[in-house]
C-alpha cells in the first residue's frame, strides 16, 4: 500500500511521519516570535529614552534581570500547561490554547504603552507554558516505542525551531532595532500567527497523537491514572530528574546569549564589516543558523555510533553536549581579554563561541526532549516535558543572575568561570554515567531502524 493512499495520520514524508513537518512549522512559527521577541527585549530595556528609537533606559544590570526572570517563568509555566493537557484536555487543544494566547500576547507588546509590556509578557508566559511542553510529548508520540528515528525526528523537529530563531533574529532583530522596538514585537505576533494557522490547517496528519487524558472516559486511560508507578518507571523517574541538573547548567551558561553576549556585542565588539555596522541582534541568529546546518549531520553521527554499538545513550550525549558548550566560553574569555587590552574585541570570538554553544546544544537539548518521552510514564507523559521546561526556566533565571554579577566581577571573570564549571560539571557526571543508565532498565536498549 503506498503513501499515497494511506490514512493521512500514517503518511510519511522523507522517512518521518508527516504530522512530525506540521508540529515542525507550528513551533518554527511559535520560537520566530518567542525568539524575535527574545533578540530585542534587552536592548529596548537598555536603549535610552532620548533616543530617536526610544526604550525604556533602564542599567544594563536591571534589564538582565527582568530577562532573568521572563525567560524563568516562560518556561516554569510548562508544569501548569504540562498537568492541564495530561488532566483535562489533552496536548493538542493545550498546543491550541497556547497559539491564542501568545498572538494576543506579541500583539499587544505592539502597543507603546507601560501596561501593555507587561500585559503581553504575562500572555507570552501562560502561551509558552500551554504549548511548549505539549508540542514536544505530540513529536515523542508520533514514533512507536524502540523506534531509532525518535532522536533524528526531534532533531528535524528542533531545527524547524532554529530556522524560526534564525530568521527573526534578522528580521524582527532588524525592524526593532532600525524602524522601532514596538514594531518588532508586532512582527513576531504575526509570526506567531501564521503558526496557529497552519497548525489548524493540518489536524489531518496529528489524529492518532495528543489525545491521552488522565480523565477520559476510555476505561484503559482510567485504569492507567488510577495505578501507582512501578519499580521500573520509579527508576526512570530518578534518572530524568538527574539529568534535569546538567539541563539547568546547561541553559544558565547557554543563556547568556540574549542577555550578557548580547550586550558585550552591542558594547564591546567591532561589528563593522566592509563599512557597515552589523545590529548587534544578528548576533542572535548564529546559533540557529549553526543548527540549520549541523543538526541532520550530528543526529547522523551519533545514530551511526548507535548502530555500531558504541556508546550513544542519550545521558552520554548530553554530558558530551555540556562540556564542548562550556569550552566555548573560554573563546568569549580571549574576546574580553582583546577588550581590555585593545579597547574592543573581534566578531569572530562571538562567532568561535555560539559554534562550540551550537554542536553542544545538538548534543542536549534535542536529544533531552527525546529522552523523556522514553522514559516518562504515560500518564506524566506532558507533566514530565514541563518539569524539563521549568528546568530550563531556573537554568534561564541562573543566567540572568550571572549576567549581572559581571558588573562587578567583570566579562572575563564570568565567562571563563562558566567555562570551568561545565566542563568540571560535566566530567563529574561522565564518572556515575553507567550507574545511573542501568535505572533506565534497557529503556534504549532495543533501539533499531
Amino acid at each position: 500500500m503506498t503513501t499515497a493512499f494511506k490514512d493521512p495520520s500514517q503518511r510519511e514524508l522523507f522517512g518521518h511521519p508527516v504530522g512530525l513537518f506540521i508540529l515542525f512549522f507550528t513551533e518554527m512559527w511559535e520560537r520566530f516570535s518567542y525568539y524575535g521577541m527574545r533578540a530585542i527585549l534587552v536592548l529596548y530595556l537598555v536603549q535610552t529614552t532620548t533616543d530617536a528609537n526610544p526604550g525604556l533606559g533602564w542599567s544594563n544590570g536591571e534589564a538582565l534581570a527582568l530577562y532573568g526572570w521572563y525567560t524563568m517563568l516562560v518556561y516554569v509555566a510548562s508544569i501548569p500547561g504540562g498537568w492541564i493537557a495530561d488532566k483535562f484536555i489533552g496536548q493538542k487543544k493545550s498546543v491550541l490554547y497556547g497559539g491564542i494566547l501568545l498572538v494576543a500576547g506579541h500583539s499587544i507588546l505592539a502597543v507603546e504603552q507601560l501596561w501593555a509590556f507587561y500585559t503581553g509578557l504575562g500572555l507570552i508566559v501562560a502561551g509558552v507554558g500551554m504549548l511548549k511542553p505539549n508540542i514536544s510529548t505530540m513529536v515523542g508520540g508520533l514514533y512507536r516505542q524502540g523506534d531509532i528515528r525518535r532522536d533524528k525526528g526531534f532533531t528535524i523537529f528542533y531545527i524547524g525551531i532554529n530556522v524560526g530563531a534564525f530568521l527573526s533574529s534578522l528580521i524582527v532583530g532588524y525592524v526593532g532595532e532600525v524602524h522601532g522596538w514596538h514594531y518588532g514585537f508586532g512582527l513576531a505576533g504575526i509570526g506567531m500567527a501564521l503558526g496557529l494557522l497552519q497548525y489548524l490547517v493540518g489536524q489531518k496528519y496529528l489524529k492518532h497523537v495528543g489525545n491521552f487524558l488522565g480523565t477520559s472516559e476510555n476505561q484503559v486511560d482510567k485504569d492507567a491514572m488510577k495505578k501507582p508507578l512501578t519499580k521500573i518507571e520509579k527508576d526512570r523517574v530518578i534518572v530524568l530528574f538527574i539529568s534535569f541538573l546538567l539541563v539547568i547548567v546547561f541553559w544558565g551558561a547557554f543563556e547568556q546569549a540574549g542577555g550578557l553576549m548580547n550586550i558585550y556585542a552591542k558594547e564591546k565588539t567591532n561589528r563593522m564589516l566592509m563599512g557597515w555596522e552589523i545590529p548587534a541582534s544578528w548576533f542572535q541568529s548564529l546559533n540557529a543558523m549553526f543548527i540549520i546546518f549541523l543538526g541532520t549531520s550530528v543526529a547522523a553521527y551519533w545514530a551511526k555510533k548507535k548502530l555500531k554499538g558504541k556508546v550513544a545513550t542519550s545521558l552520554y550525549k548530553m554530558i558530551i553536549g555540556l562540556i564542548i558548550m562550556g569550552t566555548g566560553f573560554f573563546f568569549m574569555s580571549a574576546a574580553s581579554s582583546q577588550f581590555e587590552s585593545q579597547g574592543s574585541s573581534a566578531m569572530y570570538w562571538l562567532v568561535l563561541a555560539y559554534l562550540f554553544h551550537t554542536v553542544g546544544e545538538l548534543c542536549i537539548s534535542p536529544v533531552a526532549l527525546s529522552y523523556i518521552t522514553k522514559l516518562a510514564p504515560l500518564k506524566y507523559g506532558s507533566l514530565m516535558m514541563g518539569i524539563y521546561f521549568a528546568m530550563t526556566g531556573f537554568g534561564n533565571k541562573l543566567a540572568g543572575l550571572l549576567g549581572e554579577s559581571a558588573e562587578g566581577l567583570g566579562e572575563f571573570t564570568v565567562f571563563t568561570g562558566i567555562a570551568l564549571f561545565c566542563v568540571l560539571f560535566g566530567t563529574l557526571v561522565m564518572v556515575f554515567r553507567k550507574k545511573l543508565e542501568i535505572l533506565t532498565h534497557g529503556a534504549e536498549d532495543d533501539e533499531h531502524e
